[in-house]
């Protein structure tokens, strides 16, 4: 066993010795070490409950022969964060959360690692330090939050309150409207209800094949999210007695079956993140412009907000992501060849469940879907040569083509001021640059502004651009990553309020539609802006870190 090296031989009498005063018997020290990377924390709804969780998965790798010892990682909730400093530090979290447990992992070479996280960075996170040290590993997720509203004809979110708060800035709502929304959109513990980043993510990490199916789509007040956890603490053991690692299993075919469920799904934009980065760790050639390659032939099965009027709730109802790659694998596009953590095949694992569609108003059936092609999109042009995304679901038909002028700010907080200032007129592009990796520091989501827009009755009429990145819970004609970033001296620096930009989301296309010679001489007497911030974390993060298109990475090869 791996642990050996900390608990075998007279040589490690020392080390035993301080196992034992933590209450390790002999017998038990025989067994294998299994990590338990728990996230729990008091500050994020999709994390408060996962003590619970752990605790499941604990009993299934005791009760399976196993040693369970349990370590923490930091993680912040990205909507408590969003529209202030907090967002800069959400991104640079993840590689801080991937080495935090890189650490512990080498500290007690530890035979495998069930890793437990609901939310956003946290689960990428996890998934990178998987995947460096190619250990048996288990995602676990601790379960999607219900609606709000539940019981009632209109169900709601958090992405329906962010919108609200633009509504009642315009008037559009009262104090007690928005008040009551307050108060009912988020009724429990979770990750919030709809397929924003949170909710993507550990649904495409069973299309990855590194979590247990269902894993995505259970609710977290459900039982069956305790007896997933307890099967995941089962399965751990079971996986460390066939050697099955990491990059065994998330392989290269292993990530194209979860772009396709993202296409399917109508996933966050975040994802053309976290999967490049979760594949770089694992020497997976992936980048932003390889997600394009499945757009065409993957169709658009759901309508899950903030791409509709569904939730999380009807997707599990509906047989959840077995079902979604039940209903592709019709097509022939899925990899069924490929192994997860269940011991077996995907295709072996999809049919010994019967994987079907029981709701097909949640999931079409693959002959009629919501859209022919994929929920995102990959634009290039001269904006973005390295490549941009939109989640072209969730576009109104009449922006997926678009010329406006370029209404351009140097932040977030100047965007948003303008936007409630009601500075910004139907038909602009409001450009929102030097917000990405290295020049935010840090890549903020942008779901202030775009909210803002949605509320103030603007998503059908102005576009918004930017370097920086979108939540989950965005909707609209809201294009970001745009690569090169404004701070790598990408032509989005060069923009100049009142110029025309072009996008074609249909041809894929994203262009300023300035002459070569005028954007020479624009590139001749450009400076960057100086560091927003200049110490600390995300200061050292900015100096190192890729931009978009690479999944914002550390460059460390």
């Amino acid at each position: 066993m791996k642990s050996d090296l900390v608990k075998k031989g007279f040589q490690r009498a020392p080390h035993r010795s301080l196992f034992k005063a933590m209450g390790f018997d002999d017998w038990e020290l025989k067994r294998p070490l299994i990590g338990v990377v728990n996230s729990f924390n008091e500050c994020i709804p999709g994390h408060i409950h996962l003590n619970k969780i752990a605790d499941a998965v604990k009993r299934g790798i005791y009760a399976a022969g196993g040693m369970p010892m349990e370590f923490n990682t930091i993680g912040l909730c990205d909507g408590i964060a969003m529209g202030h400093i907090g967002m800069k530090y959400s991104l640079p979290s993840r590689e801080l959360i991937a080495d935090s447990i890189e650490v512990m992992y080498q500290s007690y070479q530890f035979d495998g690692l069930v890793f437990i996280a609901s939310c956003d960075k946290i689960i990428p996170g996890m998934l990178i330090a998987a995947m460096r040290l190619n250990v048996p590993s288990i995602f676990l997720s601790g379960g999607p939050m219900l609606p709000g509203n539940l019981g009632k004809k209109d169900k709601i979110d958090l992405k329906n309150l962010f919108e609200a708060v633009g509504s009642y800035a315009s008037g559009g709502i009262s104090d007690e409207e928005l008040y009551q929304m307050e108060c009912d959109a988020c009724p429990g513990e979770g990750s919030c209800a709809g397929m924003f980043t949170a909710n993507t993510m550990s649904n495409l990490a069973e299309a990855l094949g590194i979590a247990l199916p269902m894993n995505g789509s259970i609710p977290a007040v459900f039982s069956q999210r305790i007896m997933l956890a307890k099967k995941a603490g089962l399965k751990i053991i079971e996986l460390v007695e066939k050697d099955i690692k990491a990059r065994d299993i998330m392989t290269r075919k292993a990530f194209e079956n979860a772009i396709m469920v993202d296409m399917a799904l109508g996933g966050s934009t975040n994802t053309a993140l976290h999967l490049p980065a979760i594949a770089y760790y694992g020497d997976v050639k992936l980048e932003l412009k390889d997600f394009g390659l499945f757009t065409e032939k993957t169709p658009h099965l759901t309508t899950i907000s903030p791409s509709g009027p569904h939730h999380i709730l009807d997707l599990y109802n509906a047989g959840g992501v077995p079902a979604v790659l039940s209903e592709l694998a019709k097509k022939g596009i899925i990899h069924l060849d490929t192994m997860t953590v269940t011991g077996k095949t995907l295709g072996e694992t999809l049919k010994e469940m019967n994987a079907r569609v029981k709701d097909y108003d949640v999931i079409r059936p693959i002959e009629n879907p919501v859209h022919e092609t994929g929920g995102l999109a990959i634009l290039t042009g001269n904006l973005c040569p390295d490549g941009a995304i939109v989640k072209q679901a969730a576009v109104d038909p009449s922006m997926l083509k678009h010329e406006g002028k370029a209404r351009v700010f140097n932040s977030e907080e100047e965007a948003v001021e303008a936007i409630f200032a009601k500075k910004i007129n139907k038909g602009d592009v409001v450009v929102i640059r030097y917000e990405g990796p290295k020049g935010g520091p840090g890549m903020r989501e942008m779901l202030s502004p775009t909210s803002a827009l949605a509320g103030m009755g603007l998503d059908k009429d102005v576009a918004l651009i930017t370097d920086g990145r979108f939540s989950g819970a965005s909707r609209g004609a809201s294009i970001g990553h745009i690569s090169p970033e404004a701070a790598a001296g990408g032509l989005i620096a060069l923009v100049e309020e009142g110029d025309i930009i072009s996008i074609d989301i249909p041809n894929k296309q994203l262009n300023l539609m300035v002459s070569e010679a005028e954007i020479e001489r624009r590139r001749k007497n450009w400076k960057p802006l100086p560091p927003k911030i200049v110490s600390g974390y995300v200061a050292r993060y900015s100096k190192i870190v890729t931009s978009a298109n690479k999944g914002a990475v550390y460059e460390t090869k």
